[in-house]
């Protein structure tokens, strides 16, 4: 059999995917190669010393991720894409106030959210100076590798 190999960034690709599927589980195993990611979000990813055949298994999730806000619309400005998978928090903890909000004016490196992947808090910085126009997710809102989530003019 062909050996299997997976970089990082073809792992957080599978992982991205399951996601948007709503897979609970997926498990690849070939040649002794045993990769498992299973979760409501992909979480625990464990390797092993086991050989068997391809096994994908759908189970429905708690919190399916959210589709993006229609992406067909007209947009002006810069959309602030989510660098990973993830829940998007608007704010640093629920009792404090937003990051941004609409109308807010905003400078590069600025924090404008956060989103938390594998139990990790990511902040995300504007890369420009602008004022936020919109903002495309709810707070908790699952989202998906470079999904848009505001808009900056």
């Amino acid at each position: 059999m062909a050996e299997l190999k997976l970089n990082v960034e073809e792992i957080k690709a599978l992982m991205a995917e399951a996601s948007r599927l709503g897979l609970q589980k997926v498990s690849i195993q070939q040649d002794g190669f045993s990769l498992k990611i299973e979760g409501k979000q992909p979480v625990v990813v464990a390797a092993s010393e086991q050989a068997a055949p391809v096994v994908l298994s759908a189970a429905p999730t708690a919190a399916p991720v959210q589709p993006a806000a229609n992406t067909e619309e007209e947009v002006s400005g810069t959309p602030v894409l989510s660098p990973i998978v993830g829940t998007f928090y608007s704010k640093p903890a629920p009792d404090k106030e937003p990051f941004v909000k609409v109308g807010d004016t905003v400078k590069k490196g600025d924090v404008l959210f956060i989103i938390e992947s594998m139990k990790l808090m990511n902040e995300v910085n504007s890369e420009v100076d602008g004022v936020v126009t919109k903002i495309l997710v709810e707070d908790g809102q699952g989202v998906e590798f470079h999904q848009p989530i505001l808009i900056v003019e």
